[in-house]
């Protein structure tokens, strides 16, 4: 029952305004798989990882979170980096030091589910890589998420985006992205339009929309939330917590298709992301919820 996760690994580098920069593990993928396995899923994360501190601490951390590390090669000369800096708002703007040239990835078929995004999806030559695995575990029927986590810090044209998006959405049942995302990659069109109308081909699609909360839908049912109540300190990994636990909760209920939920459980489902995102943003750096700290 274990889900594969593949990606980019990283060290976030935070800058506050009046502080030394303070290290914090992340990376989208890497985060999604902290979250997921501190939801209580079983999780592998297929990365690239550096001999250097920075590797050691990631590697630490995955293993404090229990997940599995399946070390890609070639092995890089240093451990990937991005460079965080904060708004006054919490909100975070980046600048990316990373490698992504996996020279092979897991087989999916070993997995319940396989989760990609990010950069791992959009820079090559992994990319490539990562985008016939997605046709594999389809062809397969092992489910597929998708979170496209734009950043255009690193490849800073929309088109490169939009075509990813086109080539893995197609064989994904769970999409999930910001409405920055949504932004660039369907400029002008409403998040909650937008949902509806992925959903008819998409399986489940959520779109989260910071302060104002999330719209999620199915072909058939949409939901709307509002945010969860949250003390801000930074927004750093919330979405990929709102992914995760997204994960989390369809793991519990075997994977359901798009067409067994009705409105109720979409709400379900987004609140419980939500609540996720919100404790991630209650903390600095990506540091995101477990099982218990979503327990009534």
């Amino acid at each position: 029952m274990t889900v594969l996760v593949i990606g980019e690994a990283l060290v976030d580098v935070v800058q506050r305004d009046g502080r030394e920069p303070e290290p914090h593990a992340g990376g989208s993928p890497f985060n999604v798989a902290v979250g997921l396995a501190r939801l209580d899923v079983p999780t592998v994360l297929a990365a690239q990882v550096g001999p250097d501190r920075y590797g050691d601490g990631l590697r630490w951390h995955l293993t404090d979170s229990d997940v599995s590390l399946v070390e890609l090669d070639p092995v890089p000369a240093r451990t990937s980096t991005a460079a965080a800096t904060l708004a006054d708002d919490g909100s975070a703007s980046y600048e990316f030091d990373l490698t992504w040239d996996p020279a092979a990835l897991p087989d999916p078929a070993d997995f319940v589910a396989v989760h990609v995004g990010s950069l791992g999806t959009s820079l090559q030559p992994g990319a490539a890589l990562v985008a016939d695995l997605v046709v594999s575990a389809d062809v397969m029927g092992v489910p597929v998420s998708f979170d496209p986590n734009v950043r255009l810090a690193v490849e800073p044209d929309p088109e490169v985006w939009r075509r990813v998006f086109a080539e893995i959405a197609p064989h994904a049942s769970i999409l999930k992205m910001s409405d920055e995302d949504a932004a660039t990659l369907f400029p002008g069109e409403d998040p909650a339009d937008l949902v509806r109308r992925l959903a008819a081909d998409h399986g489940i699609v959520a779109i989260t929309r910071g302060g104002e909360g999330a719209v999620i839908a199915t072909a058939g049912a949409f939901a709307s939330v509002p945010p969860a109540d949250v003390r801000m300190v930074d927004t750093i990994g919330a979405g990929d917590s709102f992914m995760a636990a997204m994960l989390a909760w369809c793991a519990t209920y075997d994977w359901p298709s798009a067409s067994e939920l009705d409105a109720t459980e979409l709400t379900d489902l987004a609140m419980y992301a939500s609540s996720a995102a919100a404790i991630t943003c209650s903390r600095p750096g990506a540091d995101p919820p477990r099982t218990i700290d979503l327990t009534p």
